[in-house]
């Protein structure tokens, strides 16, 4: 099945965390970062970030964009990358990071619209709270849905996706499992606002992935947008698709191809000690080989086999998937 695949420019360039600052000396300008994805066979988008030196570079991501025909699958709103917001964003306690939470993110719907860009994504990592008796969970949630709902009523052509994790910045993220977020969109109460999912923030809240699609699909949850990764649910790995949790990607794919999602795909990992463009590439190949089984399977037998909930058959059914030549 043909999808759409992007990936975030950044990831393939260098990646740092807390241990290393910099795990390359190589530094590429964004001339040399949309060539890179550019080189990529299956990629044909970019996902952007907002980050403090994005709005300096602006020309130079236009000039990338015009030049390698990329289309722009989603802008993220950088709500978590500044001091101001070390207290949350739209949920904050203080009515100025609130305010600048909304200017900020109505100007990056400005940029959407100049690129063409169906949706934005809001991941707020710095909403939630670290300690018990530091936050009111019931307002600083109420401020926060204010606050999207704002930014969906400004040019409701273009939808605003909420991308939920667990945890991390913050012990505790407010928009953290896939019911929750289920439940803000239902508070938002616009038609432009939805969810973006990512698997890898999927797996690290210990929930199935293909469960939480067929929740989306069920209750509403307007799924938007797609991050993949993979990691081995104790942590945000950032890891190359399909290289831990195989088996669960198949009964993903079997889901979205279900619920008729035809969304991006974005490749959202951090390849710290890899080359940034190969692993980017190994994602989408992997994500491909992982379609292609599906395209092979019987999707009428796989329905038959949820029908009945015997385990031995769905084992049965998981072992003719991934060994087909295997008839016993």
């Amino acid at each position: 099945m043909k999808r759409k695949y992007s990936v975030f420019i950044g990831n393939v360039g260098t990646c740092f965390d807390r241990h290393c600052p910099k795990y390359s000396d190589k530094e590429y300008s964004y001339s040399e970062l949309f060539d890179r994805v550019a080189s990529i066979d299956l990629v044909t988008g970019v996902d952007l970030v907002t980050e403090k030196d994005f709005y300096d570079n602006i020309d130079a991501v236009r000039k990338g964009l015009a030049r390698t025909k990329l289309k722009v699958a989603s802008i993220v709103v950088n709500l978590f990358g500044q001091p101001l917001y070390k207290q949350g964003s739209f949920s904050s306690v203080d009515p100025k990071a609130r305010k600048q939470a909304l200017e900020d993110t109505l100007r990056t719907k400005d940029i959407a619209e100049e690129f063409g860009c169906e949706f934005i994504t809001i991941w707020p990592g710095q909403d939630g709270w670290d300690y018990h008796f530091q936050a009111d969970y019931a307002q600083e949630r109420t401020w926060f849905a204010d606050g999207v709902r704002a930014a969906c009523e400004y040019k409701p052509k273009i939808g605003v996706a909420l991308e939920y994790k667990i945890r991390e910045p913050r012990a505790h993220n407010y928009i953290n499992t896939v019911g929750n977020t289920i439940l803000t969109v239902k508070e938002v109460n616009r038609p432009n606002c939805g969810i973006a999912l990512d698997i890898g923030h999927s797996f690290f809240s210990y929930e199935n992935s293909a469960e939480s699609v067929a929740l989306i699909h069920k209750w509403g949850g307007n799924l938007m947008h797609m991050h993949m990764n993979d990691n081995y649910s104790s942590s945000d790995d950032d890891l190359m698709v399909g290289t831990v949790h195989t088996i669960e990607f198949l009964e993903f794919i079997y889901w979205i191809r279900k619920t008729g999602y035809n969304g991006w795909f974005t490749m959202d990992q951090f390849p710290y000690r890899e080359d940034g463009r190969d692993a980017i590439d190994e994602s989408t190949r992997w994500f491909d080989a992982l379609e292609t089984v599906m395209d092979n399977a019987n999707m009428d037998e796989i329905a038959d086999v949820l029908k009945k909930k015997d385990a031995v058959l769905s084992s049965k059914l998981m072992r003719k998937l991934l060994f087909p030549a295997y008839r016993k």
